[in-house]
């Protein structure tokens, strides 16, 4: 369904919250192999789109486990955002020139936690660069990491 308007799932939460349950569903652009402008995001009208149209599919099939969910339930519908995480080499090559914070499971040369511009992605380590220095994050140390947001 996300295809068929030239998106695709970033995320799915089925969750037990204070509202009762929720089931968030994250979408996206799907990754051109260039570097991504802020203007190709998701919005609103997108999110809207999709939320209607996963609404009507949810009401009518059985899918997704309505016994799971229960009668009552709440569907939201959103982009991964300004700061969205940053999971895999690729996020690391489509958001070159973008600021971002990157969290390590175990010190690099005494430092955990790193913030730069992505300058790409060589031998298996994140380049990030932080003023004049280069910072080099191998991908298997990187614990977490988001796109930081820029005014």
């Amino acid at each position: 369904m996300a295809r068929s308007h030239g998106l695709e799932i970033f995320d799915v939460q089925l969750r037990r919250e204070p509202i009762g349950m929720v089931l968030r569903v994250v979408i996206d652009r799907p990754d051109t192999g260039g570097v991504e402008a802020i203007e190709d995001s998701v919005g609103i009208e997108d999110c809207q789109r999709v939320s209607q149209d996963l609404s009507a599919i949810l009401d009518v099939e059985d899918e997704f486990g309505q016994n799971e969910l229960g009668d009552k339930y709440t569907l939201e519908v959103s982009s991964p955002g300004l700061d969205r995480p940053l999971r895999h080499e690729a996020d690391y090559r489509r958001f070159a020139g973008r600021l971002a914070k990157v969290v390590t499971r175990e010190p690099i040369a005494r430092q955990s936690a790193f913030a730069g511009r992505i300058a790409g992605v060589a031998d298996g380590a994140v380049l990030l660069e932080e003023g004049r220095k280069t910072h080099r994050v191998p991908l298997d140390k990187i614990k977490r990491a988001h796109l930081d947001v820029e005014f």
